[in-house]
């Protein structure tokens, strides 16, 4: 995850960067490779639920992400017949050494946190002719986390400040 923080704490030129890094370059990366690809050529980009939903401070990153979403149907429009372009938002991915606690598991609707093969087999799909008839799309990818809406002291979750 590439965040230079947000509101709070990011500079002009760290809020650049972070754009540079997702969003700019996905884009010269499209633009190079655009006449190299075979018939059933894809571009997966990877955005993330960020481009959905926010924590403070997190501007420099979900700016980035929702620029993929759009990015991502730009240049399905644009490259039609040449490649299919989608992308996929994943959420909680267990990537990192994080002790996870109950309420952690809790939050996701399948009652656990991603794994990099829910991400793989889905990169997998995409980037396959099985996928022939998809393009445009951006798929969330995060164990219905973000279908769930949560109240202040509903069903046990409380917000801790």
């Amino acid at each position: 995850m590439i965040s230079k923080g947000g509101i709070n704490d990011c500079s002009y030129q760290d809020f650049e960067y972070v754009l540079k890094v997702g969003l700019v370059a996905p884009f010269y990366l499209a633009k190079c490779f655009k006449d190299s690809f075979n018939d059933f050529g894809a571009i997966l980009n990877i955005s993330s639920t960020r481009a959905y939903m926010s924590q403070s401070n997190t501007e420099s990153y979900s700016a980035s992400k929702g620029g993929i979403n759009a990015l991502t149907h730009a240049l399905a429009v644009s490259l039609q017949g040449k490649v299919r372009v989608n992308a996929i938002a994943p959420g909680w991915i267990d990537t990192f050494p994080y002790k996870m606690e109950q309420m952690d598991l809790e939050q996701h609707l399948v009652k656990r946190v991603g794994s990099v093969d829910d991400i793989a087999n889905m990169v997998l799909y995409l980037c396959s002719p099985k996928a022939g008839f998809i393009t445009g799309q951006t798929f969330i990818i995060d164990g219905g986390m973000s279908k769930q809406l949560i109240y202040h002291n509903d069903e046990g979750w409380s917000l801790k400040r």
